[in-house]
């Protein structure tokens, strides 16, 4: 059974920085693509980085180029998001998957999904 399990949400002022953490158990990150999405008041579920299988590669969104930060620990078998210069349009629950495939910036096509922690960036 493949759980992952988000943590690190929480408040914090525009400017600020968060890290998230993604604790993958009953699969490897290193044999999934892994990603985070995020879901804000009233909007859709959207793409906002992932690493590659290999974790050479890495893909993020126009909106949070050079603020935000994948990357992962095998060792740990976790996923992090660091989140640097934040934003009041920010503000989602932040989640994370896993994708047996390649990586995707198709929610659709991800296989494993957290439950979700909630980020909220006052102004």
């Amino acid at each position: 059974q493949v759980q992952l399990v988000e943590s690190g949400g929480g408040l914090v002022q525009a400017g600020g920085s968060l890290r998230l953490s993604c604790a993958v158990s009953g699969r490897t990150v290193s044999s999934s693509a892994m990603a985070w999405f995020r879901q804000g008041p009233g909007k859709e579920r959207e793409f906002v980085t992932a690493v590659s299988r290999s974790g050479l590669s890495t893909y993020s969104a126009d909106s949070v180029k050079g603020r935000f930060t994948i990357s992962r620990d095998n060792a740990k078998n976790t996923v992090y998001l660091q989140m640097n210069n934040l934003k009041p349009e920010d503000t989602a629950v932040y989640y994370c998957a896993a994708r047996v495939g390649p990586y995707s910036e198709n929610r659709d096509q991800y296989d494993y999904w957290g439950q979700g922690t909630q980020v909220t960036v006052s102004s």
